[in-house]
């Protein structure tokens, strides 16, 4: 059981945008050539359906040992993609977006969630090079400046400074570990005294509207003795040149 959205969740919310909004989409992507990028591609395919053999025009994977990926970055951007799928990690996420903007190559572009940092990502491989690029969302961005004010902000940051003071307080990530961790005491408080591995997993899998602080509105988890995906929708994001602002609706990434 995990929190967060699982991989083919996250692609198939992508999917969704792109048959909504793009017209005649040509999809090029690059992707990590281990369980991470082919879990990925299988959930942006699995979305595309009967559409994706005529959407995805080029598919390229790296990796992990190589040193750039350039080669394949010159691949996907003579193929004139309208679309362009980054399932990369922060080092070459950095690369891709970098080498896709020196090639004049300009496609619509999606990266994952775990590269979606502005700080470790964005900055790193150039402001005008990284603008327009979105990334799915399901915590507040501590970057956003429209959450400064707030109370669940403040907690977060006290929170860092006594847990974790050498962490980014940029990078959502560090957002994230926040949530999973207040899911776990959610489950520590909903078994009582009863700490054996059987309720522990029981109320795992009987979470019900939880929304723990920092997680964006409207989103809450949910899990079933069935259904062991606490969080299946997340809203879109798009990078400004300064920050990530949130767009759009929720969508969903169940599967009908």
């Amino acid at each position: 059981m995990t929190l967060t959205p699982i991989y083919q969740a996250e692609a198939r919310i992508y999917a969704t945008y792109v048959l909504r909004e793009v017209a005649n989409p040509k999809v090029a992507v690059l992707y990590q050539n281990d369980d991470f990028g082919k879990d990925f591609l299988k959930g942006f395919r699995d979305r595309l359906g009967d559409k994706a053999a005529a959407i995805m025009v080029r598919e390229v994977s790296y990796e992990v040992t190589d040193a750039t990926v350039d080669s394949q970055m010159i691949d996907l951007a003579s193929t004139h993609a309208n679309v362009f799928l980054n399932i990369s990690t922060p080092k070459f996420a950095v690369q891709a977006i970098r080498k896709a903007y020196d090639l004049g190559w300009r496609p619509l572009q999606f990266i994952d969630n775990p590269a979606a940092s502005i700080g470790i990502v964005m900055r790193p491989a150039g402001i005008e090079a990284s603008k327009g690029i979105i990334s799915a969302a399901f915590v507040k961005d501590p970057t956003d400046p429209q959450y400064h004010d707030n109370p669940e902000f403040h907690a977060w940051v006290a929170w860092m400074k006594k847990y974790f003071p050498g962490g980014s307080l940029e990078d959502p990530q560090n957002v994230v570990g926040y949530v999973q961790a207040q899911a776990m005491v959610q489950v520590l408080k909903q078994c009582g005294d009863d700490l054996t591995r059987e309720n522990v997993m029981r109320q795992a899998a009987n979470l019900k509207e939880f929304h723990p602080a920092m997680l964006l509105k409207g989103i809450n988890l949910n899990t079933s003795p069935t259904d062991y995906q606490p969080m299946e929708e997340m809203a879109l994001q798009r990078f400004n040149g300064e920050r990530f602002e949130v767009f759009g609706d929720l969508l969903s990434a169940r599967i009908d």
